[in-house]
């Protein structure tokens, strides 16, 4: 081997070591990108219940609580609201009812130390004989409301059409559940915007 020679071999490899490197970086970044277009997300980040677009807007609409005042969204910064607007809670829907009210009240429970920060507000007449957890705020039921709430129309009286939606802090509703949802799906939703936000 010749002291000629090693200046150009080291050359060879420096440059095939670059181009390597440059390949690793464009092509993760090409497989990223086919990934991300094709509308592949990990597990992880999707969200559990069905995004809303556009959001429903409930700013301009300040509903009535049973006790008689006004419900307004920007009185306490940072509220997340769980609004649950289930269809009559008398007769045989009154179990069913009861089960839905559990159901919230346990994922408003999971919240620990951020629970303080998410209203849960019912929508209607409570489930009779049913002891209502402190943080459940109960909302007079009006023809507006149901109407606002993306999808919500069925909320208004159709049996089986209890549903579910979370309010953000400005009084946007972000995220529908649909009747019969997973309380678990509510619960991870919740716990990410919160962390978030």
């Amino acid at each position: 081997m010749t002291i000629g020679q090693e200046p150009g071999k080291a050359l060879r490899h420096n440059r095939g070591v670059l181009i390597a490197l440059v390949v690793l970086f464009f092509g993760g970044m090409l497989v990223a990108g086919l990934l991300r277009f094709s509308g592949w997300q990990p597990a992880g980040t999707k969200n559990k219940g069905e995004m809303l677009e556009p959001y429903g807007d409930l700013r301009e609409y300040t509903p009535t609580l049973a006790t008689g005042g006004a419900y307004r969204w920007n009185d306490e910064p940072r509220i997340w609201r769980i609004a649950v607007a289930p269809v009559a809670c008398d007769g045989s829907r009154r179990i069913e009812c009861g089960e839905l009210l559990r159901e919230v009240d346990t994922v408003w429970r999971l919240m620990g130390k951020d629970a303080d920060r998410v209203h849960v507000l019912w929508v209607g007449a409570p489930p009779a004989g049913v002891t209502l957890p402190r943080e459940v705020r109960i909302l007079r039921a009006d023809a507006v409301l149901p109407a606002m709430l993306p999808r919500g129309k069925g909320a208004a009286g159709v049996a089986g059409s209890d549903a579910a939606w979370l309010v953000d802090p400005n009084g946007f509703v972000v995220l529908r559940y649909a009747p019969g949802f997973d309380p678990g799906d509510l619960r991870t939703d919740l716990a990410r915007l919160l962390k978030v936000n």
